[in-house]
């Protein structure tokens, strides 16, 4: 993946408190107003984001795509939601964030997690693992398109028989 990157100063590194506004800005240039209205944005109101399970990409000390991680449940089975992944318009297309989204799943699997799900599409995800989730097996507080809702296994057998409301640890 990062052979595809021509760029020597970029570097992926935690996300820190002092990135929070510009990932901010990058989500509202990929996203829209409309990200607000998603599902997953429910979800982080009940159990936001975690910070040492997040990553952003740095090109010449500039943020240039982030991804985000939310410790959560769907039912009484942990998982991490993964979600937004964002990469700025004029850096897309370099493997940003295909090794965004591969280094996060090394850093929850390294945090002990089980398994992370997200809302988002098939071609893109499954290339790394992301298979659909049964429709009817996992419930959002709010519409999604439960065909858009995939799972990757970080221990084998981890999401077998998964199902519930998505919502907070307890």
């Amino acid at each position: 993946m990062l052979s595809r990157l021509q760029d020597s100063d970029l570097r992926f590194v935690a996300e820190l408190p002092n990135h929070a506004a510009v990932i901010d800005r990058i989500c509202a240039e990929a996203f829209g107003p409309g990200r607000f209205v998603r599902a997953a944005e429910r979800v982080r109101e009940a159990a936001p984001h975690d910070p040492r399970l997040s990553l952003v990409a740095v090109l010449n000390d500039e943020v240039v795509g982030s991804v985000r991680q939310t410790r959560c449940a769907i039912g009484t089975t942990p998982v991490v939601m993964l979600g937004p992944l964002a990469v700025r318009p004029a850096f897309k297309r370099r493997g940003i964030g295909r090794t965004l989204l591969a280094m996060a799943a090394e850093v929850a699997a390294e945090a002990g997690e089980r398994a992370i799900f997200l809302v988002g599409d098939r071609a893109y995800y499954t290339p790394f693992g992301y298979r659909p989730l049964p429709v009817g097996s996992v419930r959002m507080p709010g519409p999604v398109d439960e065909t858009r809702i995939l799972g990757l296994e970080l221990v084998e057998g981890s999401l077998d028989g998964v199902g519930g409301m998505v919502g907070p640890r307890h």
